[in-house]
């Protein structure tokens, strides 16, 4: 953040039409671009508040920073074994991303019950649908991620009626 000020200062200190404006312009471009794989990265790593708060607070910090209005309808009441808990905050955080970059959705809901041994997750949006496992990297690494805990995810997305992922994970032994 500190290089991204002071390429910043130094650009107001050159002229808009000079070359060193247009090198300090693609130099801020490619430090945000790589703040923000950055970002992408530390969002794949556990997240602390998963560790410190668990996964209630997670899933609405993920809520609360979505572009798109998000309702919690449902979230467990006690905390669930950690490799769930991280499963499930991962299912949560693609599928928001998701709804967020390709849905263009109106809103969406996020539901995570316990029964029966097991979690349920279900991301719901009233987007454009048309959503696919076998075209998006995001999703299939989503099912190779649920898959890694003996879950396993759905995706009902007709096009032009939105998209429904389900994930449904066993609660196993921590």
């Amino acid at each position: 953040m500190a290089l991204a000020l002071k390429l910043r200062l130094a650009r107001m200190a050159v002229d808009d039409q000079s070359e060193a404006a247009t090198l300090l312009d693609e130099s801020s471009a490619e430090l945000r671009a790589s703040l923000d794989e950055l970002r992408e990265l530390a969002r794949g790593l556990h997240p602390v508040v998963l560790t410190d708060r668990g996964l209630n607070a997670a899933v609405r910090i993920l809520a609360d920073r979505s572009p798109v209005p998000v309702d919690i309808a449902q979230l467990p009441q006690d905390r669930l074994p950690t490799q769930v808990e991280l499963a499930v905050y991962f299912v949560v955080a693609e599928a928001l991303t998701n709804v967020a970059k390709y849905a263009h959705a109106t809103g969406a809901s996020v539901s995570i019950a316990v029964a029966d041994h097991r979690v349920t997750v279900e991301v719901v949006d009233d987007g454009r649908g048309g959503a696919d496992i076998a075209r998006g990297s995001g999703l299939r690494g989503l099912a190779d991620r649920v898959a890694a805990v003996d879950g396993d995810l759905e995706i009902h997305s007709p096009a032009g009626a939105g998209t429904r992922l389900r994930a449904a994970i066993p609660l196993g032994n921590d």
